[in-house]
């Protein structure tokens, strides 16, 4: 088993803290890419789908 305690560490590496909010990046660039990628099923799939029989 691996020692949890490293003296050499600061409180942020510690806690694993990132100043610059780069995981909310990677988050609202992800989310936004899935979206899209719905959005453009969704658009693609009404696209190719048969228009209703006039009666």
């Amino acid at each position: 088993m691996t020692k949890t305690f490293d003296p050499h560490k600061s409180t942020n590496d510690v806690r694993q803290g990132n100043g610059r909010q780069m995981n909310s990046r990677v988050l609202f660039w992800s989310m936004g890419g899935v979206v899209i990628a719905f959005v453009l099923v969704y658009l693609i799939f009404f696209a190719f789908t048969p228009a209703p029989p006039v009666v």
